[in-house]
């Protein structure tokens, strides 16, 4: 199974981080010195991805503009020399190429993904979030994408969940073929705790088939009239396996305020001299 290309679901409206995300798309605001999409489209280039599909909605066009040339602006930091300021975008568009495509009604995740099916074609592809990113190794698309050829089959990245958390997320459950490899026999979406198969909880990373699309075009529209892509992957279940992961990485969700600023502080906490600088604040605060 070779895995080529990458979809990025961001066309979502991110209402939870408004007023900041009125203008802003969510998927651009900064952790540390990038915005977070940036960090997505560095783990997928991480794992081998040479051609990433944006899904982007209304209003969203900042989001293709980042990961386009600025000449005008290259050329001043040229002139004063500072470069280096544009050195991890510059490095990341010689590594993969960006494309993007508009999610013209918001019609759920599900919907999103069925936007990429003439880019993808009969392809098998990396299925990232674009407001979720990871700390740690390996990065879940390397992880993914390894037990994906591995299996010959579509794989989802899993995180075990506390038991009052589990309706958050979509749920599955199965059998244990390898360490931290699950067959998939059921998903579940959003359960009630005690009605929840497992508390193996979906994880914002998937690697699927193409015939994840016939699925798409055939899920019924769920609650809020979304298509749902757990709905699609129950179908998709009666045709071919489907494997889970436990992820090995730690997930940051960056989808309301204080998630934002816990990750900040986290990616923060890694980079010795900047947290040198925070570190004095923050016991100030907390006095």
């Amino acid at each position: 199974m070779q895995i080529n290309k990458a979809v990025i679901p961001a066309a979502g409206l991110g209402t939870r981080m408004l007023p900041a995300a009125k203008a802003v798309p969510k998927e651009l605001l900064p952790l540390i010195d990038r915005p977070t999409l940036q960090y997505v489209v560095e783990e997928a280039a991480g794992a081998g991805i040479a051609d990433v599909l944006l899904i982007s909605g209304q209003q969203k066009r900042a989001i293709e503009d980042h990961f386009d040339r600025n000449p005008e602006l290259q050329q001043r930091l040229a002139a004063g020399g500072k470069q280096s300021l544009l050195a991890s975008i510059d490095d990341l568009m010689q590594r993969v190429q960006v494309h993007s495509v508009r999610q013209s009604q918001q019609l759920g995740l599900g919907h999103a993904v069925l936007q990429a099916r003439r880019h993808v074609g009969d392809q098998p592809f990396l299925c990232l979030l674009g407001d979720t990113i990871f700390t740690g190794q390996p990065q879940p698309a390397a992880q993914l994408v390894a037990a994906a050829q591995r299996l010959g089959a579509s794989v989802i990245g899993l995180e075990m969940v506390a038991a009052e958390k589990v309706g958050r997320y979509g749920i599955v459950s199965g059998s244990e073929v390898a360490p931290g490899v699950v067959k998939v026999n059921a998903l579940v979406e959003k359960p009630k705790p005690h009605e929840a198969p497992s508390r193996l909880a979906i994880c914002a990373r998937y690697v699927l088939t193409p015939r994840i699309f016939d699925c798409l075009q055939r899920t019924a529209p769920g609650a809020g009239g979304e298509i749902q892509l757990t709905d699609a992957l129950r179908l998709l279940l009666e045709h071919e396996p489907v494997y889970g992961v436990l992820l090995e990485a730690t997930r940051h969700d960056i989808g309301n305020p204080v998630d934002w600023l816990k990750t900040n502080l986290v990616l923060a906490r890694r980079d010795p001299p900047l947290w040198q600088q925070l570190r004095p604040l923050l016991v100030e605060l907390m006095k």
